[in-house]
């Protein structure tokens, strides 16, 4: 698109002179003028015929009165303007040097006048020694060249441009007065300029008469060429210029529509029959994709040829595809706990597509019957998938299943035959337990349910033995009785008959189903059945009434022993001071300033009112939310002069701004921490309104630390965090919330001591904002990339909440400030943090940065660190600066926040203890869905098997494979640890 303008550009520059229009030119004329003179008692204006430099005879006046005072008038007849306003006149003369004709009336100029008339005839001529009011004068003309009497010189002419502005009347009249002078006027020219027809990037714009500096032409597109999409209302333009050329290039040009190419830039031509063009624009012709073709010129579009088809998704240069053929080599293998894996192999036929996924039906056949398989056999991951293996779970012992694999492409749902297939017969025949009967609810209350069944019937063959069949425990699973398709199972297990669930919602019907499982594996889930725990005031009303008793008691009892410790230490030590007291008393309350009848009330109770003459400002660092940032000097009377940083806010305001913007100061006023910006004070008692708070040399920490990219100590980068942390413990204390923690919001001073600010409650983000927000669904804007999953979807902003943007601050300052998921949309950062993708470690980050991080993106918001933690563990890793040498996520030895030993493989009977010991029993489904059933086959577990598996979350894979590498570790006595 670039070097088309610019070749446009040049054809204009090279090719479009501007034209004249023509009035009036002497030079072309042979016969007499017959203008008028005066005075015409006595003409001195003579008409003569002379030979022009090219020899052509043309008519000319001549006048010589140097000794005269008198004016001598020559006017010509009327002149047409036609279509001008902007008139010129050339003049072309020579005139004799007064030196040398030595007469004391002598001139070297002459006058020209104007006289505009809608008439041939004028109402008034030059009938005075002066012009009369009716004309105008344009210019007194002075020869640059003067010809001497008797000189042997060449005869140089003379030559002056005049312009005539805003001529409105029909024609005009123009007079040349003449006194004293000694000169002849060889020709006159009268034209306007004018821009000539053109057609240029496919647009014709017609000839146009500039009235002013610029004039604007509208034109139209050529024949097969429509203007831009998203402009077809707006007509292209070109400016015409005074100088009559054409300026620029035209806006809203014009291109070829669909099916026409370019020929040159004037014409479009239809591509030819087999070709096509999708679009309009710049692009050429191109010949039809495969299996697809057009007989008609013009074409925007190839038809598929017969039994080929085109997705909707497709571009219409894609290739025509066909649905694939069917799956090869089906193998179904049965596992020992009524599970499968199913593989094949992939047609051999695409269809000419890449997109190529399949499709698995199960059917369970009886009496040569057969029907869709029941709701407790799962296909894993999917019954749609787009790899060539599938596990099985939940089939029946003794029983027949059909597996139909169908291949499917993008035009197989456009194709009206049905879906190439391959199907596979298994018959399942193992040594499991049967159906588990007699499920029922004993008792219940509010949040609570017991359950009990009766053991299952064992299924033996002769080969096996008693112990082989011997149900080793139970797993029940549970859900809220919802909509088809919502399901959410919760696990439990049960080595007994009976199983009591906790935690429940009150008034609420549970679905439930349990299994047995013995050496070789589960047996199939139990029917569902539905119980419900019991509504608000139905519980047990004698136990309530018991528990409440005690509590009481006990409150009394510890009242009394309080008092009499109370009583003993008062008597043997001295009053505390007051303020001492008090003080200790605000570090645990924070009071929302906006619960205020009157928000002034707040700011007076938490701030200091200084006087605006002890501020000096002295530069503008930035622009806040309220109005300008400065740099300034506080010199209250008594106490020595220091820098601050001052907010103010910006005339205009209204009511709500003040108080937002002084609500800010009402919060900082009650923070008192060493990594808490200070507030100075405040003027509120003239204008502008401004905050002072302490002046951090370093400005912003995101800031400050891409300037000072890899400058720092990783002692030095785990001091900042502390700082931060410790800031956020204190605050966390005092129950406040931060809500937009972020290394934006961190302030570094002089001797890298960070500080968290920026306490506004109120914050009007914009989307095109520094910080990427995003609207939620209860309204309001919040940084996606810094906060919570839950403060995103539910508005659920907590301490956990600024711990999970605590976790995103230390990747921003172990990156040196790097932007967070990088270019990402927010939409795309919602999604990955759903489906648990979580940051990488930043480059040279110590491991146990990265584990901590990874705690704080814990999607479960109790399982994240508080921030008391965060500073102890941090505090350990500064006393052993050796562990920050250690990059390798994967044999970190250094833990932070639990000292707990990883459960080795070895010491666990089953899959199902080994992932309830190391708290990973989220994923016990998942595993079994992938034929992980037994401890060999764990043991041997990779990256890429916990991915097939479902384990997303880094920290998860890491936990995992921890406990995984004790088993083949031959050093038992350094066993990895927890970092969760």
């Amino acid at each position: 698109m670039a070097l088309q303008r610019v070749l446009l550009l040049l054809r204009l520059l090279l090719c479009c002179y501007g034209d004249e229009e023509v009035l009036l030119n002497t030079k072309l004329v042979t016969s007499d003028l017959q203008w008028s003179v005066y005075p015409g008692s006595d003409p001195q204006w003579d008409e003569v015929s002379v030979l022009d430099d090219e020899h052509n005879t043309v008519r000319t006046f001549e006048i010589c009165t140097p000794n005269s005072a008198t004016y001598h008038w020559l006017r010509t007849n009327w002149v047409p303007r036609k279509t001008g306003t902007t008139l010129y006149v050339e003049i072309r003369f020579t005139m004799m040097e007064c030196s040398s004709l030595n007469q004391r009336q002598c001139k070297e100029t002459f006058t020209v006048f104007s006289y505009e008339s809608d008439l041939a005839t004028p109402s008034r001529g030059p009938l005075g020694p002066s012009p009369p009011e009716s004309f105008q004068k344009v210019a007194t003309v002075a020869a640059d060249f003067l010809l001497r009497r008797g000189g042997d010189g060449a005869r140089r002419s003379n030559t002056r441009l005049l312009r005539l502005d805003g001529v409105k009347k029909a024609g005009l009249y123009l007079a040349i007065q003449s006194q004293g002078t000694c000169m002849a006027l060889l020709s006159l020219k009268v034209f306007y300029r004018k821009c000539p027809p053109l057609t240029v990037a496919f647009a014709t714009f017609p000839e146009t008469v500039p009235h002013s500096l610029v004039q604007q032409a509208v034109g139209v597109c050529v024949e097969n060429a429509v203007t831009p999409p998203g402009e077809h209302t707006t007509l292209p333009s070109m400016l015409c210029g005074e100088d009559g050329q054409w300026a620029g290039l035209p806006s809203s040009s014009c291109s070829c529509r669909p099916g026409y190419e370019a020929d040159g830039d004037a014409r479009c031509r239809a591509c030819p029959a087999g070709h096509f063009k999708p679009s309009s624009g710049l692009g050429t012709c191109t010949s039809c994709p495969d299996f697809s073709g057009t007989q008609v010129p013009g074409s925007a579009y190839c038809l598929c040829r017969h039994g080929y088809l085109r997705a909707d998704s497709d571009s219409p240069s894609a290739a025509c595809s066909k649905p694939p053929s069917a799956p090869r080599s089906p193998v179904a293998q049965l596992n020992s706990s009524l599970s499968l894996s199913l593989e094949w192999g992939p047609p051999l036929d695409f269809g000419g597509r890449s997109d190529v996924w399949y499709r698995v039906l199960c059917e369970r056949c009886h009496d040569d019957v057969c029907s869709p398989c029941e709701g407790s056999v799962l296909i894993g991951p999917s019954t749609t998938v787009t790899q060539t293996r599938v596990m099985v779970m939940g089939l029946r012992p003794r029983a027949l299943y059909v597996f139909t694999v169908q291949s499917l492409n993008g035009v197989s749902a456009l194709s009206q035959s049905q879906p190439s297939a391959v199907r596979v017969n298994v018959t399942t025949n193992t040594n499991v337990p049967g159906l588990v009967s007699g499920l029922r609810r004993t008792s219940a209350s509010e949040t609570s349910l017991t359950l009990e069944w009766a053991p299952p019937s064992l299924i033996q063959n002769p080969d096996q033995t008693k112990t082989a069949s011997r149900v080793l425990d139970y797993q029940l699973r549970y859900c809220p009785k919802q909509g088809e398709g919502s399901m959410q199972w919760q696990y439990v297990s049960s080595r007994g008959h009976s199983v009591v669930l906790l935690g429940l919602r009150r008034s609420t019907q549970y679905l439930v189903q349990v299994r047995a499982r013995a050496v070789t594996g589960f047996g199939p889930f139990c029917a569902e059945t539905s119980v419900s725990t019991l509504p608000e005031g139905q519980s047990h009303l004698v136990l309530i009434a018991v528990l409440v008793t005690m509590a009481i008691l006990l409150l009394v009892g510890g009242a009394m022993v309080a008092a009499l410790c109370y009583r003993r230490r008062t008597q043997r030590r001295p009053t505390r001071d007051k303020s001492s007291f008090q003080m200790n008393q605000n570090m645990t309350l924070y009071i929302d300033p906006f619960t205020y009848e009157d928000p002034e009330l707040a700011v007076r109770q938490f701030t200091r009112e200084i006087d605006a003459s002890c501020v000096k400002i002295e530069e503008v660092i930035g622009a806040g939310e309220f109005g300008e940032v400065c740099r300034g000097r506080l010199h209250v009377p008594g106490r020595p002069q220091n820098y601050v940083a001052i907010k103010t806010l910006k005339g205009g305001y209204t009511d709500k701004q003040r108080r937002d913007f002084l609500s800010e100061a009402s919060i900082m006023g009650q923070f008192q921490h060493p990594n808490i910006i200070h507030l100075e004070g405040v003027i509120t008692s003239s204008c502008p309104a401004m905050i002072l708070t302490e002046y951090m040399e370093n400005g912003a920490l995101d800031s400050f630390l891409r300037v000072n990219d890899g400058q720092f100590t990783g002692i030095q980068l785990v001091g900042m965090l502390r700082g931060i942390a410790a800031g956020m413990k204190y605050l966390s204390d005092m129950s406040y919330v931060h809500r937009d923690l972020a290394a934006r919001n961190i302030l570094v001073n002089a001797n890298l001591v960070c500080k968290v600010s920026d306490f506004g409650l109120s914050r009007f983000l914009t989307e095109n904002s520094s910080d990427p927000t995003y609207t939620s669904s209860l309204g309001g804007k919040i940084p996606i990339r810094w906060t919570a999953p839950e403060a995103i979807a539910y508005r659920k902003f907590t301490s956990a909440s600024d711990a999970w943007s605590y976790g995103i601050v230390m990747w921003e300052v172990m990156s040196y400030g790097e932007r967070p998921y990088w270019d990402m949309s927010n939409q795309d950062v919602i999604n990955a943090i759903e489906q648990d993708y979580r940051l990488p470690p930043p480059t040279d980050c110590p491991a146990a940065l990265h584990w901590l991080m990874l705690d704080c993106w814990q999607k479960e918001r109790a399982n994240r660190p508080r921030f008391c933690d965060v500073v102890s563990g941090l505090d350990r890793l500064i006393r052993n600066p050796a562990s920050l040498k250690n990059t390798d996520s994967a044999h970190s030895s250094q833990p932070l926040l639990d000292q707990r030993p990883i459960a080795r493989l070895s010491s666990c009977s089953s899959v199902s203890d080994w992932l309830r010991a190391i708290k990973m029993e989220r994923y016990e489904q998942s595993f079994f869905q992938n034929g992980l059933c037994t401890l060999e086959e764990v043991s041997v577990l990779t990256t890429e098997d916990l991915l097939r598996a479902g384990v997303t979350l880094a920290g998860h894979q890491k936990k995992i494979l921890s406990s995984i590498q004790t088993l083949r570790s031959s050093d038992q006595s350094h066993a990895p640890t927890l970092l969760y």
